[in-house]
């Protein structure tokens, strides 16, 4: 628990933006990748772009601190314990990032022990889904004062600021990550983006795993309706926490762990024209101590640090994407196994499509009781299938997995 101080917050004039807008903020680019294959990124709010990485973001590529701060208010007495709520969210969203990281990122959360209060009653802040800039404003800056004599802002990458879920004004659907266009001060450090975490005791699971993934520069990939009513989960399914916490894969895809540094330029295979290319790929999820399932059915160590994606270039903004998923580690609950396609467009905005899932089986369905979404459950391309991406010519056949848990896979650009 951070050290009890009394210096205040210097809050300066701020509007506060959702995840799924545009900070106008400019930011530093920092060289990334050459390869031929890495998408440029765009002004896209969270654009898929990998060729250098977004300054004004944290880099999950080492250890990041977080600190939870409990928010209570004057209409409300808390039902439940800080501690409480943060085993709500811990271990398991760490757990969730060094497997996806393959022990590259550990994020080490520092839950405050006590209750903050807030000056005003939750009901005055109009807490929703799709908050009021003043609304939404007037809380930030109410909880960063509120919280400033109790943290040191200068010792975290992340700030969570988790309401009491009991409190009468406070909506569970209305947890998102908000970007400051101009960020507040505190302890000499700019908070430029900060979680609001409004979930119910139990909360959803993985909410907070998906959320702190906004502040790693990861888009929203649900398809979000425009009247609100009908199916989220079209784009990508259960294939990526990004899409839904509920899906039954939600390890993150390979280009976003290309992207956040956590698969090396060696494990990606950019594939070019001049004919089939074959070549191995572990299965995504797969790292050093992870057992998987090798072709006789017999457990397999070992794998971890070869290729893990496969890319064909498509067009200026668009490529082609393929890895293996397999039911280990963060995918442990996978419908199907096999090769999944899907493409990658760099000016796609956050909740755009930037990413889509391509359906290998689109005349079938399966995991109906679990998959929240299924017609693209069973989306792979299996063993010994094959499989022509529809308006691009791009062919992909799967020979079979190797002793070691490997997959054969042959690829062949249109």
């Amino acid at each position: 628990m951070p050290r009890l101080r009394s210096t205040a917050a210097v809050c300066t004039t701020m509007s506060a933006l959702a995840a799924t807008s545009l900070i106008t903020a400019p930011s530093v680019a920092e060289p990334f990748s050459p390869e031929p294959c890495a998408l440029q990124r765009t002004e896209a709010h969270h654009s898929e772009g990998l060729d250098t990485w977004n300054a004004a973001y944290p880099r999950p590529a080492r250890a990041l601190d977080a600190v939870m701060i409990f928010l209570s208010f004057p209409d409300s007495q808390p039902l439940t314990a800080p501690a409480e709520l943060a085993a709500d969210h811990f271990p398991a969203t760490s757990r969730f990032f060094r497997q996806a990281s393959y022990g590259a990122f550990t994020l080490r959360p520092h839950p405050m022990r006590d209750w903050i209060p807030m000056p005003s009653p939750s009901t005055s802040y109009a807490i929703r889904r799709d908050w009021r800039p003043e609304h939404r404003a007037a809380y930030l800056r109410d909880a960063l004062r509120a919280a400033d004599p109790h943290v040191d802002f200068s010792r975290y990458d992340v700030v969570y600021f988790v309401a009491d879920p009991d409190a009468p004004g406070v909506d569970s659907d209305a947890t998102k990550v908000v970007n400051l266009d101009t960020p507040m001060r505190a302890d000499g450090t700019d908070v430029r983006r900060v979680v609001t975490v409004f979930e119910n005791h139990p909360p959803d699971r993985l909410v907070l795993a998906h959320e702190t993934g906004h502040v790693f520069d990861l888009p929203d990939l649900y398809h979000r309706p425009v009247d609100g009513k009908g199916d989220w989960d079209t784009h990508v399914g259960d294939w990526d926490l990004m899409g839904s916490q509920f899906g039954l894969a939600p390890d993150l895809f390979g280009w976003h762990k290309w992207k956040l540094g956590w698969l090396e330029p060696r494990q990606v295979t950019c594939v070019l024209g001049g004919g089939p290319t074959r070549l191995t790929l572990e299965p995504l999820a797969a790292g050093p101590g992870v057992m998987v399932t090798g072709a006789a059915g017999a457990p397999a160590f070992g794998l971890g640090r070869g290729t893990k994606l496969a890319v064909v270039r498509t067009g200026a903004d668009s490529v082609l994407a393929f890895e293996v998923r397999a039911p280990v580690g963060n995918d442990a609950s996978a419908c199907r196994a096999g090769v999944l396609v899907y493409r990658v467009r760099s000016g796609a905005e956050s909740g755009g499509g930037p990413i889509e899932v391509i359906d290998a089986h689109p005349g079938t369905e399966a995991c109906w009781a679990d998959s929240v979404y299924p017609p693209l459950a069973d989306a792979p391309v299996g063993p010994g299938e094959s499989f022509t991406v529809p308006g691009e010519g791009v062919r992909v056949e799967v020979e079979g997995r190797s002793e070691s848990g490997a997959w054969t896979v042959q690829i062949t650009p249109g």
